[in-house]
């Protein structure tokens, strides 16, 4: 019961304080507190109480590579998302996300190498998403239904993609643990509501944050094994959300000008 509660609540409600910080701060910090691993990090939990240690921690190195999927999820979001709706943009982005996830299956890395291909992803990314000017965050009128619509949009693929990763094994899992849930519906909400650069703000904040999904990943896989799975997941936790503090606080100092000249103007 209480691991059906992670899956069923913790997204969910992961998502939705990342909405309200996107109508706090603006969608680029939204972003960067998003890149925590709240839908990998449950799997690959779920995956070492029933699974058993040396199948989360295979998991959690092949989780770790699946980041350069999502890093064509999230550059495919972006170009077709310039001209094209929310719609259109989140169809061409599962597609490219379905297909390097298939190129990847066979593809087998320890955790060092997958780390490192998932930065240098992370990185390469950044290069190549458009730089949007800074704008202070938008005044929108919201919906009632606006949040709740989201958490339900958040629950259903978890329960689905947790339902169907263990008997695929433990580095097919850890791939599919990488589905773009949190990302695409931020995205789409903030796409339709701000338009094209709000959500590019995002996304650019979204792989930002990854680099601390990374670094979860990696420290699972790494010491999961010798430390048990209380004291790797603790560790993985602590050291990933020193590293997003981190790049919470860059991400806020960067709005923070554009927001005061606004404010004070």
């Amino acid at each position: 019961m209480t691991l059906f509660a992670l899956k069923l609540f913790l997204a969910p409600g992961f998502l939705v304080a990342a909405s309200l910080a996107a109508r706090t701060f603006g969608a680029r910090v939204a972003g960067t507190f998003g890149g925590l691993p709240v839908i990998a990090g449950p799997i690959l939990l779920v995956l070492a109480l029933e699974r058993g240690r040396v199948f989360a921690a295979r998991a959690a190195s092949g989780n770790a590579l699946g980041l350069v999927a999502l890093m064509a999820f999230v550059l495919t979001y972006a170009a077709v998302g310039r001209t094209r709706s929310w719609r259109w943009s989140l169809a061409a982005s599962w597609l490219a996300f379905g297909a390097v996830t298939l190129v990847l299956v066979p593809v087998r890395l320890g955790p060092v190498a997958s780390f490192a291909v998932a930065c240098a992803a992370c990185a390469l990314t950044l290069r190549m998403l458009p730089r949007p000017a800074r704008q202070a965050p938008l005044e929108r009128d919201h919906s009632r239904w606006d949040l709740p619509l989201r958490a339900a949009c958040a629950a259903v693929p978890v329960l689905a993609v947790t339902a169907v990763a263990a008997p695929l094994g433990p580095h097919t899992s850890g791939l599919l643990a990488a589905f773009p849930i949190v990302v695409p519906v931020l995205a789409a909400f903030t796409q339709a509501q701000g338009g094209w650069e709000e959500s590019v703000r995002l996304l650019r904040g979204f792989t930002v944050g990854f680099f601390a999904y990374g670094l979860f990943c990696f420290t699972v896989a790494e010491t999961l094994e010798r430390l048990g799975t209380v004291s790797s997941f603790a560790l993985a936790t602590a050291l990933a959300l020193a590293l997003q503090a981190g790049a919470v606080a860059v991400a806020v100092r960067h709005d923070a000008p554009i927001n005061t000249e606004i404010a004070e103007g």
